[in-house]
């Protein structure tokens, strides 16, 4: 028989009681503010649908330094007015550790001011390099930006010895910010932009501006820049026109499954950017994202029954990299966890690897985009 001493006794009630309160710690709340409706939602809705499956999942598997993660969320249906009112609450009434979201660009940059002045964590989920062009101190994005996808595309357009381009950009944040790095960049690649188009994110015809571009001599591809239901009314439209044989390169806000649903056979041919998820079955078995790739559609796929999405997982790398970065951190001291994601390294997620820096609150290069296209109805990369 083992004796006692009261020494033991004591630790062991100590001990008893650390574990205690370590259970009934309050929980690290995430904050979340995305358009699960509205006609940004299916980008929104499977972000939403990620981070409730993987808060279930770390919280199922013990939390993180011994508390559960609360997920507080609000839909700003596409509106960037609400997704501003709805980051005040999660500040100011909610107290949230760390906050993700912003969708889309506008519900971004209506957000940042005020997580700035609150010194708060904020991961976005939007495009635009705008989001983290000039850095600034509190606000990170894990998505790649438009700037790089138009680099991306116009890398393989050399390829192709296509030079002449006809530009077609969506007037919202994403779209406008598309719009000027493309530009920008173009030159860089030896790209003349010989039409250059826009159109309203929530037109239903774009006709009229596929039809200028068309009438424009010696145009060799066209390049789409949008995100939503709007690319896709321009790939229906571009096959209404005839315009097949023109090559059509759209960004990497149309990267999903859903794009191709909305399109139909129109969008046969259609090249683009996009993360590693969209052809994860696809991947070689020594692909650095290979497991977590495959791993996120097996459990997206089981839970929810339908195809996972790049923007959920997005949405995947936001959760893991906070998690990470609390984890470094200690806790949840605000200084301490933006310290700790600004110095994230080689860290492999569902977007790419990221390594940033305090000049770069993104982490990712062009070797995290793959060009892919659209064939027989699925995605396919290109060599």
């Amino acid at each position: 028989m083992i004796k006692t001493t009261f020494k033991q006794s004591v630790l062991f009630a100590a001990l008893a009681l650390a574990a205690t309160v370590a259970l009934a710690a309050d929980p690290i709340k995430i904050g979340s503010v995305l358009s699960v409706s509205g006609p940004a939602a299916f980008l929104g809705d499977p972000e939403l649908k990620t981070l409730q499956m993987y808060v279930d999942k770390i919280n199922a598997e013990g939390g993180v330094l011994g508390r559960k993660l609360e997920l507080v969320h609000y839909d700003d249906g596409s509106d960037a007015a609400k997704a501003n009112s709805f980051t005040k609450r999660l500040i100011e009434s909610d107290k949230v550790d760390v906050l993700i979201g912003g969708t889309t660009t506008g519900a971004t940059m209506a957000m940042a001011p005020l997580v700035e002045k609150a010194s708060l964590p904020f991961i976005s989920l939007a495009g635009a390099v705008v989001v983290i062009d000039p850095v600034k101190k509190w606000v990170f994005k894990t998505p790649h930006t438009d700037r790089m996808a138009a680099e991306k595309v116009f890398e393989d357009m050399k390829k192709r010895g296509i030079s002449k381009v006809g530009l077609l950009s969506e007037t919202s944040g994403f779209g406008a910010s598309g719009r000027k790095e493309t530009q920008a960049v173009a030159a860089k690649y030896g790209i003349t932009l010989a039409a250059d188009e826009t159109y309203g994110p929530k037109d239903t015809d774009i006709t009229a501006q596929l039809t200028r571009i068309k009438s424009v001599a010696g145009v060799q591809a066209v390049f789409v820049f949008g995100l939503g239901q709007g690319p896709a009314v321009v790939t229906k439209n571009y096959g209404q026109l005839g315009m097949s044989a023109l090559p059509m390169y759209q960004s990497h806000g149309v990267a999903s499954d859903e794009y191709l649903k909305l399109s139909g056979k129109a969008a046969e041919g259609v090249r683009l950017p996009t993360p590693a998820l969209l052809i994860a079955s696809a991947l070689p078995a020594a692909d650095v994202q290979k497991a977590i790739v495959t791993s996120y559609d097996k459990q997206y796929k089981d839970k929810y029954k339908m195809d996972p999405s790049t923007f959920g997982g997005y949405a995947l790398d936001a959760l893991n990299l906070s998690v990470d970065a609390i984890k470094r951190a200690g806790g949840t001291d605000r200084e301490k966890v933006r310290a700790a994601l600004e110095n994230t390294k080689g860290f492999v997620g569902a977007t790419g690897v990221f390594n940033m820096t305090p000049a770069n609150h993104m982490g990712l290069d062009l070797s995290a985009f793959r060009m892919v296209e659209v064939k027989n109805g699925e995605w396919v990369q290109l060599k």
